[in-house]
C-alpha cells in the first residue's frame, strides 16, 4: 500500500480568537439555546432544554466571538447526579472560568417537564401528569435563581353558578306554582328531570408561580411546591378517572367557585405562610368556555415589599 506523506501538523485556524469588526462593542449574551440533556430533578428524570450563555466585553484588540465548545463542555456537570442549586453554580462558574478574557457574567436556562403519578380521588387509580418547569440561573457577582411552574386546574365561574342557580329557582317555581304541595318524592323526580336547566361554565386553567431562591445551596423542591399549589386551589386537574371520580371532581368544582382574582390572592397567602422563599411571583390564566378570550391576574412579592 502506497503510503501518503502528510506535511507536519500545524495549529488549527481560531477564527474566534481573531479580533473582529466592531470588538469594542460588547454583547449582553452570547450562547446556545435549545440543548438537549438528560437531568434528574426531585429524583426523577428531567428530559431538558438549556440555553447556555456568557456576555461579550467590549475590548479595542477584543475577540470577535466565544468559544461555544467549551459552555457545552461544562454543561456535562448538569448530568452527574441530582440537579442543585450548587451544581448549577459550579457550571456557571466553569463558564467564566473557561474564557475568562471574554466574560463576566454566566446564564442557563433549564425547561422541561416534570412527570408525576398522581392518584385518582375516589377509586384506586393512578396515572401520570406532566408539569411544566423552568429554571433561570445568572451568575455575576453572585448567583441569581428562581423556579417557576406551571400547574394546571379546574375553575367554575361564581358569575355563571349563580345565574344557573337562579334558572334552576325559576323553573321549580315555573313547575309547581299552581300545586297546593310539593311531596319530596315529587322534589327529587323534578331534580332528577330538570334539576339543571343550565349549567354554570368551568375552564381548564393554569397556575405560574415563579420562585426566587434564598439560599443557593438548598435543594430545589418542586413537587412540594406542586403539591402546596394544587392544595390551595383544591380543583387539580385528574388524569385516569372512573365515574365516582368524575362526580367527586363535579362536587370540587361545585364547592370550589373561583375567580381568577380569587385564585391569585389564594396562591399568594399559601406561599407567603408556607413557602420560604426570598420573592415570588403568580401568573394565573382562565382559559375560558364563555369567552374568546382569557382571564388572567397576576401579581408578585418580595421581601421588604408587598403584593404588587
Amino acid at each position: 500500500m502506497n503510503q501518503i506523506a502528510l506535511p507536519p501538523r500545524q495549529p488549527l485556524p481560531d477564527a474566534q480568537a481573531w479580533r473582529g469588526e466592531m470588538s469594542e462593542v460588547g454583547l449582553d449574551w452570547v450562547g446556545m439555546q435549545g440543548i438537549a440533556l438528560p437531568l434528574e430533578l426531585a429524583g426523577k428524570p428531567l428530559q431538558a432544554k438549556v440555553d447556555a450563555g456568557i456576555n461579550l466585553r467590549p475590548s479595542a484588540a477584543g475577540a470577535r466571538g466565544i468559544h461555544m465548545s467549551r459552555l457545552y463542555l461544562a454543561l456535562d456537570e448538569l448530568t452527574q447526579g441530582e440537579l442543585t442549586p450548587r451544581r448549577i453554580e459550579n457550571t456557571l462558574r466553569a463558564f467564566l472560568a473557561s474564557q475568562p478574557e471574554h466574560s463576566d457574567s454566566a446564564s442557563l436556562r433549564i425547561g422541561g417537564e416534570l412527570l408525576l403519578s398522581r392518584s385518582a380521588m375516589l377509586s384506586p387509580q393512578r396515572g401520570w401528569k406532566a408539569y411544566p418547569l423552568r429554571i433561570d440561573a445568572a451568575l455575576t457577582h453572585r448567583l441569581a435563581l428562581s423556579l417557576q411552574i406551571g400547574v394546571p386546574y379546574s375553575s367554575t365561574c361564581p358569575s355563571s353558578a349563580a345565574l344557573s342557580r337562579q334558572l334552576a329557582q325559576q323553573q321549580f317555581q315555573f313547575d309547581f306554582e299552581q300545586a297546593a304541595s310539593v311531596s319530596p318524592q315529587q322534589v327529587l323526580d323534578w331534580l332528577a328531570e330538570h334539576g339543571m336547566p343550565a349549567t354554570p361554565h368551568s375552564q381548564r386553567s393554569w397556575a405560574w408561580v415563579t420562585v426566587w431562591q434564598t439560599d443557593g445551596g438548598s435543594a430545589f423542591n418542586p413537587v412540594n411546591l406542586i403539591d402546596r399549589i394544587e392544595h390551595t386551589l383544591g380543583t387539580p386537574l385528574q388524569t385516569l378517572v372512573k365515574r365516582r371520580d368524575e362526580q367527586a371532581f363535579a362536587l370540587a368544582n361545585g364547592q370550589n367557585l373561583m375567580f381568577c382574582e380569587d385564585a391569585a390572592r389564594r396562591l399568594y397567602q399559601m406561599l407567603r405562610s408556607q413557602c420560604d422563599v426570598g420573592a415570588f411571583s403568580v401568573r394565573v390564566e382562565h382559559q375560558e368556555s364563555l369567552h374568546a378570550h382569557n382571564a388572567v391576574a397576576e401579581l408578585s412579592w418580595r421581601e421588604g415589599g408587598d403584593a404588587a
